[in-house]
């Protein structure tokens, strides 16, 4: 207890949090919309429900690994060489996870271009995805992103609680903002296919990581936010239009 309190009064300890809770939401970012995009193939009644269960569950997972922090950083350590460069557990956990964004923004994409029995009877997306399906997809891809921000978290604090905290609020910012991002993206289909795009610039990204090649994630990031800006543009555009036709 005497620790906890001696933490909260140190002003690093409190710059720590705040880095690491940034950190934790922009990293986040990849993963909303993945859950936006893969919740939205459910019947709407069932989106805000399997969004909440399947964030819930990615959040005690993350509790969960770290805990067991030392495990963690025992996946760095390399197994074997080859193509100059030491493979650790680490590595293919992030290529298994860039693999299978990379197959599913692919397939979603292929999707929405050349469409097949959209939508049912009622309007609802025709689908054989299943809310637990839905969900162990995502934490399949949280579990990725969970292992590649705890090593990175470490590398910025040595305190446990801190982390805790930090994964805390982020998930929070997540379950606030899955549903209208939901509603966003399917309001506005053009943002999903910039979304997907996203998706496999991110799985690619990762293969990359698991194969030794550094990609600087601020040049990532800087170039969602030019292209989600560009998209804006085209919105604002399409709507003076929309609205020029009913005048």
């Amino acid at each position: 207890m005497a620790d906890l309190f001696a933490l909260a009064s140190d002003p690093t300890a409190w710059a720590a949090l705040g880095t690491l809770v940034v950190m934790e939401v922009v990293l986040g970012i990849d993963n909303l919309i993945f859950i936006s995009i893969l919740s939205n193939k459910l019947p709407s009644a069932q989106r805000a429900r399997t969004q909440r269960i399947g964030i819930g569950l990615a959040l005690l997972m993350r509790l969960g690994l770290l805990g067991t922090v030392a495990l963690i950083m025992g996946l760095t350590s390399p197994l074997f060489s080859a193509f100059g460069h030491e493979f650790s557990w680490r590595d293919f956990i992030l290529i298994a996870g860039g693999l299978f964004l990379v197959w599913k923004a692919t397939k979603e994409i292929h999707h929405h271009v050349a469409p097949e029995d959209e939508n049912d009877a009622s309007g609802e997306p025709a689908t054989t995805l299943t809310p637990w399906s839905a969900i162990v997809q995502i934490l399949v891809l949280d579990l990725v992103f969970s292992v590649d921000s705890i090593v990175t978290a470490v590398g910025m604090t040595e305190h446990v609680p801190i982390m805790f905290v930090a994964v805390i609020a982020a998930v929070a910012v997540m379950l606030f903002a899955a549903s209208p991002l939901s509603r966003f993206i399917e309001r506005n289909p053009t943002v999903v296919m910039l979304a997907l795009g996203f998706l496999l610039v991110i799985g690619m990204t990762l293969i990359a990581e698991g194969f030794g090649s550094h990609v600087p994630k601020g040049y990532i990031y800087a170039a969602m936010a030019f292209s989600a800006f560009v998209e804006g543009l085209n919105m604002l555009t399409r709507r003076a239009k929309s609205k020029m036709r009913r005048a």
